[in-house]
C-alpha cells in the first residue's frame, strides 16, 4: 500500500518548480498537440531549452510570456541528467510588444534573439550578455537608433564571446568602437547612424560570429535589405 504522504512528496518533486530564474525568451518551438518548446536565457542558469505544456491552449499558464525577448520571471523544474526543463509558468516583467510594431526594430529583434540563442552555450551564466540585452531593448524602446543597437550588439557580442576578429577599419570606425567599449550605448556621441556607419566592421563582426555557430544567421540578409 503506498502512503498517502508518499505521493504527495512524489506530485511536489515532479511537478512543483523548483526555481524561478529572470529570463529573456528566445524561442518557441510547436511540440505536441498544445506544447511548446521553448529557448530561454536566465540570469543565473545561462540559456536553457523546456517544454511549457498547454502553452498553446488559450487559457494555458503562460499567456503572452512566450514572445520573443520578453522578460520574464520563469518557473521551471530540471531533473537530473535532463536535457529539457519543465516549465510550470511565467510572469511577465517587460514587454516588447510595442518594438514589434515598427518593421525595423521588429528585425533588430530578431537579430538579437538569433545570434544570442546560437552563440551562447547552454547552461553557462553570462550575466554580461544578460545586461547587454537588457540596455539594448531599453535603448531601443527609448527611440534609440536601430542600426547604433545592431553595431553595439556586434561588438559587445564577439568581445564577450572572445572571439574578436582581426580586421582593417578606417579612423572613424576605431573611434567609434574604442567609445562603444568604454561607454553605455545611452552615453555614446551624437552621430549620424545609417546603414554605412561602420558598415566593413559590422560585417567582419557577423562573419565571427557565424563561423562559432552551427548554421547562417536568417536575420542577416533582413538586416541588410532594411
Amino acid at each position: 500500500m503506498i502512503h498517502p504522504a508518499h505521493v504527495t512528496l512524489n506530485y511536489y518533486a515532479e511537478f512543483m518548480p523548483a526555481r524561478v530564474s529572470e529570463s529573456f525568451v528566445l524561442r518557441t518551438y510547436p511540440f505536441r498537440e498544445a506544447d511548446l518548446i521553448v529557448s530561454f536565457f536566465t540570469r543565473d542558469q545561462g540559456r536553457l531549452r523546456g517544454v511549457a505544456r498547454r502553452a498553446r491552449k488559450p487559457k494555458g499558464p503562460f499567456g503572452s510570456g512566450l514572445e520573443r525577448l520578453t522578460r520574464v520571471q520563469m518557473s521551471y523544474f530540471q531533473k537530473e541528467n535532463a536535457e529539457l526543463v519543465s516549465l510550470s509558468g511565467c510572469e511577465v516583467m517587460e514587454s516588447q510588444f510595442a518594438l514589434a510594431g515598427d518593421y525595423s526594430r521588429s528585425v533588430v529583434l530578431d537579430y538579437f534573439t538569433e545570434v544570442t540563442d546560437h552563440l551562447l552555450p547552454s547552461h553557462e551564466p553570462n550575466e554580461k550578455f544578460f545586461r547587454l540585452l537588457a540596455s539594448l531593448l531599453e535603448h531601443l524602446r527609448g527611440g534609440g537608433d536601430p542600426w547604433c543597437a545592431i553595431c553595439y550588439f556586434s561588438v559587445w557580442a564577439v568581445r564577450l564571446a572572445g572571439i574578436w576578429p582581426e580586421t582593417r577599419v578606417s579612423d572613424q570606425t576605431v573611434e567609434i568602437v574604442g567609445e562603444m567599449f568604454e561607454k553605455p550605448i545611452d552615453a555614446l556621441a551624437p552621430r549620424e547612424w545609417s546603414k554605412a556607419t561602420a558598415s566593413d566592421l559590422r560585417r567582419a563582426l557577423v562573419r565571427a560570429l557565424e563561423q562559432h555557430v552551427e548554421r547562417r544567421f536568417l536575420t542577416v540578409p533582413v538586416i541588410e535589405a532594411l
